[in-house]
């Protein structure tokens, strides 16, 4: 009989929970139960801190950005690990566009001069901060080309909102230089804002108060960002899609056809460029014009005003153009009786520049597991399914290893692949979960059989009485103690899982341990071996807890006789997502309203400059209400079916396996669609999706929550229909597995 996965709750004060043997695992006989689980159980005894502190001590000896010579070092260097443990292992090459500096300038011109330092210094303590010659400078990777002297704007986070705001206070960013601070999302969303609203170029700076010695002590005597630090990264338009900007939608092989770099739509459409919160108090300090709003002050020093003037700035940047190789390295554990269904598992290698918290923390994870299998296989382990381990190059700069092999064996992989496992560093705390809700049930199983190493409860346990302790609302915390499986959070971008979700359709999850070894040395030199040892996991027993967490999970999906995918908490977090936009609608539509009553009333003008001249914008029309109707019905025919088949799937002595897994594979297909999202196709996703504006952050139901957003309105019912049909669609394909479960 194929029963229902453990769902007891932990007692308080329990370790693990104890294998119950009148009980299987989800996907398993009784028999085949205690043979995974005494599988599972050596494989947890495996991972060692003492080997992964050796790898990153060696991936992390030196920079190792894209198309330098120590990331061909690493990636080789994996490719022998691999091979050594008993992989089938190769190296599959991209050429990726992948532009660095020439030349960077920023300077203050008026009203006194200043230019920026623009560089890390380094520290005596750190052994690998001083490696000059090889670190890639601070800059922002696919910013145009520019030379622009304007008047300077601090827009602070530059999300939509702040325009907004800045809107009410009379203040144009046209023709100006903008200054944002990071956070409140993702970078690449500052400069595509700003551009939009007729700046000219952005600055981007961290300021102390998220990234400084507002939270804690800055490097070298604390984990913190240090005044000179700055975070490199991606300004590449993600949300309109990832991996090499020259080939869009294939793999970027060496006779791929390329678009010109003047029609890349992913490049910024003005100058971007990081800098230091030294760097960037000396402008600051030079503006005038409006106090900034509430909020917008930072942790520096200073008064925050919004400008413009009467400072001015100069900003010239400069790149080389060129295609650079990224190495994945792919290793394969051939499967068994089910052989054509893949399991993938995968980090990237590449770095900013040393790298060890992101991304060799996850890549140390990785091979540790990689070994671990291999020791297991000579033992006589051999998974039911494949398993194909990556080892990703060119994530830093836009996704570009994953993404591009993902496209070059789109077919393959839509065939064969039933689950992609990403990670993307590790750090000391409690586990962080994310993916497909059809594996969230799954997922809580696994963390109920690790052990967590600081309080030696299981990391379920754990994670459950950290929410438990911050839930602000009686009701979260009566949930958190009562339902069966903890919720996971929805994925969005900014790692390897995107093109395998977001594009493919294939059922994903990112994992990780977070939350106790807050940090400011993210995409700067000093993320190193030093920091690290100092200040993150320092015994490396969170990175053993997080192999032991993925392998488990890797090892459970691959030996399963049927997937163990799961719908009723998928049809739960489908149904508050509609009742999530159901809000948004109610919101939006308030929102207009009192927007247009301080329109009658002349409060929209009264606020700004009585000095000048204004036209109050125009009133806003909103439509009586929006039918919700179809995604409502949807949502309940998906719960009613998967009610169905998780009685049908309890019941069946005998179920038929390979026929049941070609569609749970297909189940996360079914929630795609082959238009994509609005204006951007390559997202085809309809439930998960980054937001637009938002860059990594997750919109569910995206194409109907980003049309409420903009006020879309007739979008919003075209994708209310198109929400509503993959649901039916997905409702439909539970029916008929729980057809052929009665079947037998």
């Amino acid at each position: 009989m194929f029963r229902l996965p453990l769902l007891a709750v932990l007692a308080a004060g329990a370790s693990l929970i104890a294998a119950d043997a009148t009980l299987a695992l989800r996907g398993y006989s009784a028999d085949d139960t205690h043979a995974e689980q005494s599988w599972e159980e050596k494989f947890r005894a495996l991972p060692s801190p003492a080997n992964m502190r050796e790898y990153m001590r060696l991936l992390s000896a030196r920079p190792h950005h894209v198309g330098s010579p120590y990331d061909e070092h690493n990636a080789q260097w994996i490719l022998a690990r691999f091979r050594e443990w008993g992989l089938d292992a190769h190296i599959e090459t991209f050429q990726v566009l992948f532009p660095t500096p020439k030349s960077r300038l920023v300077e203050l011109v008026e009203p006194r001069h200043f230019t920026a330092k623009l560089r890390e210094p380094a520290v005596p303590v750190d052994p690998t901060s001083d490696q000059t010659a090889e670190q890639l400078p601070t800059y922002n990777a696919y910013s145009i080309d520019g030379d622009v002297t304007a008047p300077l704007v601090y827009v602070n986070f530059g999300v939509p909102e702040d325009y907004e705001q800045l809107d009410r206070l009379g203040v144009s960013v046209k023709g100006a230089i903008v200054i944002a601070r990071y956070g409140n999302s993702w970078r690449g969303i500052k400069p595509k804002v700003a551009a939009e609203h007729g700046a000219v170029a952005c600055i981007i700076y961290s300021d102390p108060q998220q990234d400084g010695y507002r939270p804690g002590v800055v490097f070298p005597e604390g984990a913190w960002r240090p005044p000179d630090g700055v975070q490199r990264g991606s300004v590449m338009d993600m949300p309109t899609y990832p991996g090499d900007p020259l080939t869009p939608g294939i793999g970027a092989t060496a006779n791929a056809k390329r678009l010109k770099v003047a029609e890349a739509t992913t490049l910024t459409k003005i100058p971007v460029l990081p800098i230091s919160y030294s760097d960037a108090q000396p402008l600051l300090e030079a503006l005038q014009g409006p106090l900034a709003p509430d909020g917008w002050s930072g942790g520096l020093p200073i008064t925050y005003h919004v400008g413009p003037g009467p400072a001015k700035v100069h900003l010239a940047l400069k790149f080389n153009w060129d295609l650079k190789p990224v190495n994945d390295v792919i290793a394969i554990i051939p499967g068994g009786e089910y052989k054509d269904e893949w399991i993938v598992r995968g980090n990237h290698h590449d770095a900013w520049v040393n790298g060890a918290e992101d991304p060799i923390s996850g890549q140390m994870v990785l091979l540790e597991e990689a070994r671990a299998l291999g020791e297991l296989r000579k033992q006589g382990w051999t998974p039911k399914r494949t398993i194909v381990y990556a080892a990703w190059d060119g994530e830093e700069e836009g996704l570009l290893g994953s993404t591009e092999w993902a496209e070059a064996h789109a077919d393959d992989l839509m065939r064969h692949a039933a689950v992609y496992i990403n990670s993307d560093g590790n750090g000391r705390g409690y586990l962080q979960m994310a993916g497909s809700h059809t594996l969230e049930d799954f997922v809580n199983q696994v963390a109920r059989q690790v052990e967590d190493p600081e309080t030696k409860l299981s990391a379920w346990k754990r994670l459950q009485q950290r929410r438990i302790s911050r839930a602000d609302k009686t009701e979260d915390r009566n949930e958190l103690r009562t339902r069966a499986d903890l919720r996971m959070g929805a994925l969005g971008s900014g790692s390897d899982y995107t093109a395998f979700i977001d594009h493919l359709g294939i059922a994903s999850l990112d994992l990780a341990y977070f939350g106790e070894d807050g940090g400011g040395i993210y995409h700067s030199i000093y993320d190193d071996f030093y920091w690290y040892t100092h200040f993150s996991d320092t015994d490396f027993v969170y990175g053993r807890a997080l192999a032991q967490t993925v392998g488990t999970a890797v090892m459970r999906l691959a030996d399963a006789d049927v997937l163990p995918f799961q719908f009723t908490d998928f049809a739960d977090t489908i149904h508050k997502s509609v009742d999530e936009v159901k809000r948004l609608w109610k919101e939006k539509h308030d929102e207009i309203e009192e927007r247009n009553r301080e329109l009658d009333e002349g409060l929209f003008a009264a606020i700004r400059d009585p000095h000048k001249t204004l036209i109050p914008p125009p009133h806003e029309s909103i439509p009586a209400y929006l039918n919700f109707a179809p995604l409502e019905t949807a949502s309940d025919m998906l719960t009613r079916s998967a009610q169905a088949y998780e009685k049908a799937l309890a019941d069946a002595k005998n179920p038929p396996a390979a026929q049941l897994n070609a569609q749970l594979i297909r189940s996360e297909r079914v929630l795609t669609d082959d238009a994509g999202l609005p204006r951007r196709p390559w997202f085809r996703h309809q439930i998960y999706a980054p937001g637009y504006y938002t860059g990594y952050e997750v919109k569910t139901l995206p194409g109907v929550r980003e049309a409420i957003e903009e006020k879309h309105w007739d979008e919003a019912d075209k994708e209310i229909q198109i929400v509503a049909r993959v649901l039916r669609n997905e409702a439909a394909l539970l029916d008929d597995m729980t057809g052929l479960l009665k079947a037998r």
